[in-house]
């Protein structure tokens, strides 16, 4: 079966990890140096990551090798859960196709009856299972002055689901091709009458922003920063559902199957330094309090069985404590409130911890550990509960690569980085 439709939803799967349009309700954009610890930054996020983390931040006190200036040019992380091998699958039915039409059926009927069951098997086990992406892009420069501080950033974050859908009337009709005479079988047409759907539901959110904090001297010799981040945020989704026989590689992207919102909102953040020489650091940060939603696009075929869903942009608030030394920051952090998966994502509201050990300011070793206390047993997709994170940063001479990993029961992801500060 010369490129068949398979192929073509394999390539789907690739193409929605670099396709803006074509990347489930993504979760916010963190530095490479946040991934690695555990998700954290409200409370010890960098200049160049505040805008990103806690607006805050930008105005707080940090070392002096490192307060003047920051640069993230660029920053991006990635993650894929894919528990049941999903793409391995899609290769192993596209395999088992193709034997089946290349096979003579009307002098060798039973392999051909033999390959129907197989596709029957496989196809049943197709059905539901998913595989996750996520990916995320960051641009930031940081400015901070000892009266006011200023930085600009820009993020695109990503999530796609790719999942199997198994048409009960596939499984009769495979079912009699495993009992077909041998002229039954020559009739056959898998690319023709296979009903079973591949499906690709996604999201992405893209932010670009200005970030503006201040620095207050209390009366009790302790320091509050506050900060600010007006922002452009614009909203896609993306749903593209075809049957095994129809699916087009040059049709996934059109305009039908995408949705777009765009509009202004704003974070808030606050950090508060305190204890002996202020190394204790407390902060919180509101996300996005204009609520925005989106909803997906639909067809109305039938056979696609395509509902609309709701991207939805809610206000999301989170709180973190932090101790830093020369040497080392320690962090926890907590989302106070919950974020709902879109599609088939999973909610999110996360727990989390994360350190960093600095050497002499010229490397440093992180990790993190981070906790779902949202995860939805009954979700739709694939789970997300707890998450191990590590990474080493590298910073001669004011220049900086960060690099990240994260694994757990489903997911495995890297970042990478690339910046300066001074």
């Amino acid at each position: 079966m010369s490129g068949n439709r398979l192929t073509k939803l394999s390539l789907a799967i690739g193409l929605s990890v670099t396709t803006t349009a074509a990347l489930a309700s993504p979760q916010a954009f963190m530095s490479s140096r946040s991934f690695a610890m555990g998700g954290t930054g409200v409370a010890v996020a960098h200049p160049a990551a505040a805008g990103m983390s806690n607006p805050a931040m930008l105005a707080a006190d940090h070392h002096q090798w490192s307060d003047d200036f920051g640069l993230i040019l660029p920053s991006v992380n990635a993650r894929m859960a894919d528990e049941e091998e999903t793409i391995d699958q899609i290769d192993d039915i596209q395999d088992t196709i193709d034997r089946f039409e290349d096979l003579d059926r009307g002098s060798n009927p039973a392999e051909a009856q033999n390959a129907a069951g197989e596709l029957r098997r496989q196809l049943n086990e197709f059905d539901r299972d998913t595989v996750r992406t996520d990916v995320g892009l960051g641009l930031a420069v940081a400015i901070p002055t000892d009266s006011y501080s200023v930085g600009f950033f820009t993020s695109a974050n990503l999530q796609a689901t790719v999942r199997g859908e198994f048409d009960e009337d596939d499984d009769a009709f495979l079912a009699a091709l495993e009992n077909a005479d041998a002229a039954t079988l020559e009739a056959a047409d898998l690319d023709r009458d296979l009903q079973s759907r591949g499906r690709v539901l996604a999201s992405a959110v893209v932010e670009a922003g200005v970030s503006f904090a201040r620095s207050l001297e209390l009366d009790n010799g302790n320091s509050l920063q506050l900060g600010v981040s007006p922002k452009y945020v614009q909203l896609r989704t993306f749903q593209y559902t075809e049957t095994v026989a129809g699916f087009e590689d040059d049709d996934f992207d059109e305009d039908d199957n995408e949705t777009t919102k765009s509009g202004f909102n704003v974070d808030f953040g606050a950090a508060y330094a305190f204890g002996e020489e202020q190394r204790w650091n407390a902060g919180v940060v509101v996300r996005n309090l204009i609520p925005m939603e989106l909803d997906s696009a639909a067809s109305d075929d039938p056979r696609k069985m395509e509902e609309e869903y709701t991207l939805e942009l809610n206000p999301m608030v989170t709180a973190g404590i932090a101790h830093k030394g020369q040497f080392h920051v320690l962090t926890a952090e907590v989302d106070l409130t919950k974020k709902e998966g879109f599609g088939y994502a999973d909610d999110t509201q996360w727990l989390a911890v994360g350190a960093e050990f600095d050497a002499f300011r010229y490397a440093q070793l992180r990790a993190g550990v981070r906790q779902n206390l949202a995860s939805n047993d009954d979700n739709d997709g694939i789970e997300e509960k707890t998450q191990f994170t590590a990474g080493i940063g590298l910073s001669p001479f004011g220049a900086r690569l960060d690099i990240g990993a994260l694994i757990s029961d489903a997911d495995v992801g890297a970042a990478i980085e690339l910046g300066a500060a001074f």
